[in-house]
């Protein structure tokens, strides 16, 4: 644990903190909760031409929770229909189960946006209740909801333009753990009248256990001093507040057994890790784990699976979606278009090492400043399935307000990589 790490705050204003998890969440003792990761909302529209040829929409799929959902259509599908139908990708999206939305600007809107003009794909993208008002199980079950809706194929677009043999889950972060634990329930609750899952997508997924990885105790500052966005143990803490206290980082369901890894009936998983990420190796570690446990299922080749894993090297969490222009962001995004539109049976990539980026990752909404003093860790090697190294760089449960931005951070670099 690095030496200069920041205890919590225990008042702000005059009133007690219970749980402090700046710069991402707040707890006050009155009950009252402050977020401030900060994306403006934006409504959904028909108008292709201003959202990069996709039109948007909003549905609420459970009447009795407020779930929601935006659908992505891209321009593309009206001239396909009939001839060609879309794949249907289930996005479920980031945040420490605790913040964000589908219906940010900077951030989640425009990701699935690009996803779904880049893949030829019709997304839905699931607007899940938050903890710590509504704690874990509450996302899994609005994942659940979101995909059993999509299943019945009751909205138009659904009915007019996906084909329910290519449907694939997709997350990352929070979200990533949330779609594993929804691929799961579908292998085990599956029917005739339920869509198969072709291929499963976790980006820099959030999994844990309550022992230490060694890559996880190897924490040193580099070179820069910078910090990583979720040191381990800022990552302890995260289990207990999105449970209400109800699990620890024992949990299975942040450290899945080799029994529920084997059940899931998905051919083809693809597992995203960012090399300067405290979670990369949780990550890796379930590539190999998923790869290795055989499944029961007979149709499945030898009960073997496809399994992807793309590394984007010099990179931290999150650095696709707040920095989508960047040339491993491109890349990544890449990998993921060719996982969703890659004939089945068609054997999976060799492993691949992609270019250099030309310039450092910018440290958008001040994370590693405001993180300085929770310290970095060294990297370890880990041998993947497929796999490619991308760079080597030397709405009422979702308050949202501004996040203080360090002196040092120029407005002109948060607008250069949101823009």
């Amino acid at each position: 644990m690095h030496a200069n790490k920041a205890s919590p705050a225990t008042e702000k204003d005059g009133r007690n903190i219970s749980v402090d998890m700046y710069p991402f969440i707040r707890k006050y003792k009155d009950g009252s909760i402050e977020r401030f990761l900060r994306s403006p909302f934006v409504l959904a529209s028909s108008d292709q031409a201003g959202n990069r040829g996709v039109a948007t929409r909003d549905v609420v799929v459970d009447k009795a929770t407020g779930v929601s959902v935006r659908l992505f259509l891209p321009s593309r599908a009206a001239e396909t229909a009939g001839r060609n139908e879309l794949p249907l990708v289930i996005y479920v999206h980031g945040g420490s189960f605790c913040t964000e939305s589908a219906f940010g600007r900077r951030t989640y809107h425009r990701y699935v946006t690009s996803l779904a003009a880049s893949a030829g794909a019709l997304v839905v993208s699931v607007e899940y209740r938050l903890a710590p008002e509504f704690p874990i199980p509450a996302a899994y079950d609005d994942a659940w909801a979101a995909l059993q809706w999509a299943a019945s194929l009751s909205d138009p677009w659904l009915a007019s333009y996906v084909d329910p043999a290519r449907t694939f889950l997709a997350g990352d972060s929070a979200g990533g753990n949330i779609v594993y634990h929804t691929a799961v329930r579908a292998s085990h609750e599956v029917n005739d009248e339920m869509m198969d899952i072709a291929g499963l997508i976790m980006v820099h997924p959030y999994f844990w256990g309550a022992k230490r990885l060694p890559s996880e105790l190897a924490w040193v500052d580099d070179s820069e001093g910078a910090a990583a966005v979720f040191p381990p143990y800022g990552v302890d803490r995260l289990w207990p507040f999105v449970t209400a206290g109800q699990a620890g980082n024992d949990d299975s369901r942040i450290d899945p057994p080799a029994s529920e890894i084997s059940s899931l009936a998905c051919r083809r998983v693809l597992i995203a890790v960012a090399g300067k990420d405290t979670l990369r190796d949780r990550g890796l570690d379930l590539s190999d784990r998923i790869r290795d446990h055989a499944s029961p299922r007979p149709w499945m080749m030898q009960g073997r699976r496809e399994v992807t894993v793309v590394e984007s090297e010099g990179e931290d969490h999150g650095f696709h979606l707040y920095s989508p222009l960047r040339t491993t962001s491109k890349r990544l995004m890449g990998s993921i278009v060719e996982f969703i539109n890659q004939q089945p049976n068609s054997s999976p990539a060799n492993r691949m090492v992609l270019g250099v980026p030309t310039t450092p990752f910018k440290d958008v909404f001040g994370y590693g400043m405001a993180m300085k003093s929770w310290g970095t860790r060294s990297s370890m090697p880990r041998n993947g399935a497929t796999y490619m190294k991308i760079g080597r760089v030397g709405p009422s449960n979702k308050i949202s307000v501004r996040l203080p931005m360090p002196a040092a951070v120029l407005w002109t670099r948060v607008i250069n990589n949101f823009f």
